[in-house]
């Protein structure tokens, strides 16, 4: 869906506890939650605002936002 907020807290709320935790002990989880956010807010704008970007450029956007969840979620199911 367009615009759907992708927040980690959303999509894994049965991690919320970990999440917050990991976002304040954990450095390399911090920065890489922090690049999700920026990247997954950046999206939505683009989304919401009907900014034109090429496919290319937009699929790009995503795949990297997936490999970033991937890696956090990672975290969160193996710590």
């Amino acid at each position: 869906m367009q615009g759907e907020n992708h927040a980690l807290v959303f999509d894994f709320p049965e991690h919320r506890d970990r999440i917050h935790h990991l976002k304040q002990y954990d450095p390399a989880f911090q920065l890489d939650a922090q690049r999700y956010h920026q990247l997954d807010h950046h999206i939505r704008g683009l989304e919401m605002n009907q900014i034109p970007t090429s496919d290319d450029i937009f699929t790009a956007m995503k795949r990297q936002r997936a490999h970033l969840k991937d890696r956090l979620y990672e975290k969160l199911r193996t710590h």
